[in-house]
């Protein structure tokens, strides 16, 4: 009967458990009110940073960007080469870079390295964060130097049960119960010298009271003084190890005073890079704006000559003329609307040219004032000393130069890891004096022996009771594994920096050669083209004489064809110009000279004026103290001195004769008037407008090249030099803000493309704000770049006996 009711039992809790389920229950609270507010059902969303936005006015307050239906502001802004690179590096706390290589023509995407990739971006902050990285900066390192200054005090009360079966007289001397008073302080200075040396000063304060009956006195003071050193003799002894791994340095982790520093030097050539890329950027984009106004220029000359023979054959065929002929009408009025929407691009690619120039300068993308490059590409011929050339950029590259530290730096860590194979042997020597009495300090002496009635400190200036400790303390590793396996490393990473520098130097070598073949090769292809524009105009002139005498060879397709060869040959002229000029500079970019080419100086900012007084004052407290030669210095010479600026190798320039006086083919064919009548009624509008060119210096006689290649000579002075401000500058809001104390040139839109002169031939550069005026009178310094230059494409000599890739051109005859 039991038995049945277990099972019963047992069968009625399965199905109650069945029955009520196995999920969780809520608890219940007697006073929730219901409000869940608080309540959030997701871990993780997209929130907003509550930080500060920025501030610019550029990007608070833009204008809406300039297109073919938004010409925006009248204003032309003759903006120089100087003053673009100036404004530039005043504007770039962070350098920018527009990616790509930029092409004559195309400006391409808008840039947006920024927000793709931050992190590698280069900064004026780079090198002072590198000084202030923890553990791995010389400042960081030098800490490790510092004195170290620790400090204990403790009081303690102890009653402790004592197991004593002693009684009687003797008993009193040996109480159950253990009553104690126990006061410690300690004071303890450290410092770590440059061979290791670890020199520690102690002083320890002791203060007890107890119940045991044998002592003199109820309580005593005890101090004592002490001094340790310790220094290691093999593994982590000597100022070599000290300085490169540091004190606390470990397999794989040197921290030392020489690594940290050279880290420095590393971010240093990082940040030269950074700034030689953002004036390399500023001029591509300046000359690359130069050739969308010179291509807007082709394209209005084309849509102007393909309007006026659109009206002649217009007026042809309403004579009845047989020129006039409804084929010939179509063709000219189908050329004219082919350069109008070349010249509806040009004027775009003008828009986002400008643009890009003013993201690289820091400026707001649009303001009421158009960007124009005041300065002209030089025709000048160029010509470096090859050998001069090729050994100046392997010593001057700044990649070359960044790669030579790591180089260092591994060689270093190497002698460190090699460091690690010697077993570690420290010798510890140690003195300490000690004193008890029945005060802590009392200022008269008693001179008595007898412990009551003395003080602590008596007896530890009496030098009584010392003790004195020497010894070494030897360990190492059998076999030594991990040490081997780290020198190993150490010794392949020193094998692939220096093959990295080998075949860096050969692509350096070939970077070089390929900027000076260009730089040649643009020469003459940029004199080819231009005995093609003579060409061509001769071919409009001869056409368009034959077309109205009424000649039946002269059709109108050989008009319109040779208008648009001229337009053809007019554009490539520029583009060839201007991928010269660039030749130029990307020489100078190979052979590490661009920065003094632009007529910048990198400098350190300033410091706070208590630190230099405190540096003058170190310096002083050196000369008045005694100079000790040890003759010997390690670790050996780590650096070979000051980085080179303004040091240039030869520039020469070819002869040229000085009469010459070239035709000028500048002036483009005026276009005709517009026919009266419905047609043709298409009408220029306001979107063929773009600001006008400054006008194209001469050709005849001697020209002063005031943007040409830098010549190579002396250094230059210093007074010519710009030195990158790495401190917040007023020249941002002064350079970027709509009102910057430029004075821009006015100019009237509604003329532009209808054949009007709206060439401004007194534009001229307006001055930079105050705030941004260089010392020098140019960036250029006038003694290494400008110079006369009588040669023109057109008058240039048959083939050089020094150089065979210059040929006569076309102008002189037929015939090479």
């Amino acid at each position: 009967m039991r038995r049945r009711l277990h099972l019963v039992g047992v069968l009625l809790t399965v199905a109650a458990t069945a029955l009520a389920g196995c999920h969780p229950q809520q608890p219940f609270y007697l006073i929730e009110d219901g409000d869940l507010s608080h309540y959030v059902g997701t871990a993780t969303d997209l929130d907003d940073p509550d930080v500060c936005d920025s501030d610019l006015a550029e990007v608070l307050h833009p204008d809406a960007p300039r297109s073919l239906t938004n010409a925006g502001g009248k204003e032309i802004w003759a903006l120089s080469l100087e003053e673009a690179v100036s404004l530039s590096l005043a504007n770039s706390k962070v350098f920018r870079q527009l990616g790509g290589r930029i092409i004559p023509g195309n400006s391409g995407p808008s840039p947006d390295t920024l927000l793709r990739n931050p992190d590698a971006i280069p900064s004026v902050y780079m090198a002072a964060i590198q000084e202030t990285v923890p553990g791995g900066s010389a400042e960081w390192a030098l800490g490790a130097f510092d004195a170290q200054l620790g400090t204990s005090l403790f009081w303690e009360k102890n009653s402790n049960p004592r197991n004593n079966l002693i009684s009687g007289g003797l008993g009193s001397f040996f109480a159950n119960t253990f009553e104690q008073d126990l006061g410690t302080g300690q004071l303890q200075l450290s410092k770590r010298g440059a061979a290791g040396t670890l020199t520690q000063l102690e002083v320890t304060t002791r203060y007890e009271q107890n119940n045991i009956p044998s002592r003199e006195v109820p309580s005593d003071w005890n101090q004592l003084f002490g001094i340790r050193i310790e220094q290691p003799l093999l593994q982590g002894g000597g100022v070599n190890w000290n300085r490169i791994a540091g004190p606390e340095g470990q397999p794989g982790n040197f921290n030392g005073v020489i690594i940290g520093r050279i880290r420095t030097d590393i971010r240093l050539a990082d940040f030269e890079a950074g700034v030689r890329n953002l004036v390399n950027d500023v001029e591509l984009a300046y000359w690359n704006l130069y050739f969308s106004y010179r291509n807007l220029d082709a394209a209005r000359a084309g849509r102007d000559s393909a309007l006026a023979t659109w009206q002649k054959i217009y007026a042809f065929f309403s004579a009845g003329d047989a020129r006039g002929n409804a084929e010939s009408l179509a063709q000219a009025k189908e050329q004219y609307y082919l350069f109008r929407g070349l010249m509806e691009n040009a004027l775009t690619e003008i828009y986002r040219s400008e643009s890009r120039l003013r993201y690289i300068m820091g400026l707001a993308a649009t303001d009421e004032r158009l960007i124009k490059p005041a300065d002209e590409p030089t025709t000048a011929l160029v010509k470096f000393d090859w050998q001069d050339v090729h050994a100046e950029a392997l010593a001057r590259s700044v990649e070359l130069r960044q790669q030579r530290w790591r180089i260092k730096q591994r060689e270093l860590e190497l002698v460190a890891a090699k460091n690690l194979l010697l077993p570690q042997l420290n010798g510890v020597a140690r003195y300490r004096w000690e004193g008890l009495g029945d005060q802590w300090l009392d200022t008269e002496r008693s001179g008595s022996s007898a412990l009551t009635g003395s003080s602590a400190f008596e007896r530890l200036t009496d030098g009584d009771f010392q003790s004195w400790q020497l010894g070494v303390n030897f360990s190492m590793a059998l076999g030594r594994r991990r040490e081997m396996l780290t020198v190993r490393n150490h010794e392949l990473l020193l094998a692939r920096e220096r093959a990295m520098l080998e075949d860096q130097e050969l692509e350096v070598s070939h970077q070089m050669a390929d900027a000076v073949r260009e730089l040649e090769g643009f020469h003459v292809v940029a004199r080819t083209a231009y005995n093609r524009r003579i060409a061509a105009r001769q071919q409009v002139d001869a056409v368009v004489a034959r077309f109205e005498a009424g000649t039946a060879e002269a059709t109108v397709d050989l008009v319109l064809d040779a208008q648009r060869r001229l337009a053809d040959a007019d554009t490539e002229y520029y583009r060839t110009l201007v991928n010269y000029n660039t030749a130029i500079l990307n020489v100078h970019f190979r052979k590490n000279s661009l920065l003094e080419y632009n007529g910048v100086h990198l400098a350190e900012g300033p410091w706070p004026g208590k630190a230099y007084f405190d540096a003058h004052r170190l310096a002083r407290q050196r000369d008045a103290s005694v100079f000790l030669d040890y003759g010997i210095t390690q670790p050996e010479v780590v650096s070979r001195g000051k980085s080179l600026q303004g040091e240039n190798g030869e520039v020469t320039l070819e002869e040229v004769p000085s009469d010459a006086t070239p035709e000028d083919i500048h002036t483009l064919p005026a276009p005709a008037e517009m026919p009266k009548g419905e047609t043709p009624s298409d009408k220029p509008t306001d979107t063929d407008a773009a600001a006008p060119m400054p006008k194209t210096a001469s050709r005849g006689g001697v020209r002063a090249s005031s943007y040409a290649a830098a010549p190579v000579g002396p250094k230059s002075d210093g007074r010519a030099k710009r030195s990158v401000p790495n401190h917040a500058s007023p020249a941002r809001k002064a350079g970027g803000s709509k009102v910057n104390g430029v004075r821009p040139a006015k100019f009237d839109w509604g003329t532009v493309g209808t054949g009007a002169n709206t060439r401004d031939d007194n534009a001229a550069a307006a001055p930079l704000p105050k705030a941004l005026k260089s010392t020098s009178n140019v960036l250029r310094p006038p003694a290494h770049t400008q110079f006369t230059d009588n040669r023109t494409f057109a008058d240039a000599p048959g083939p050089n006996p020094k150089t065979a890739a210059v040929a006569r051109p076309f102008a002189d005859g037929p015939g090479a």
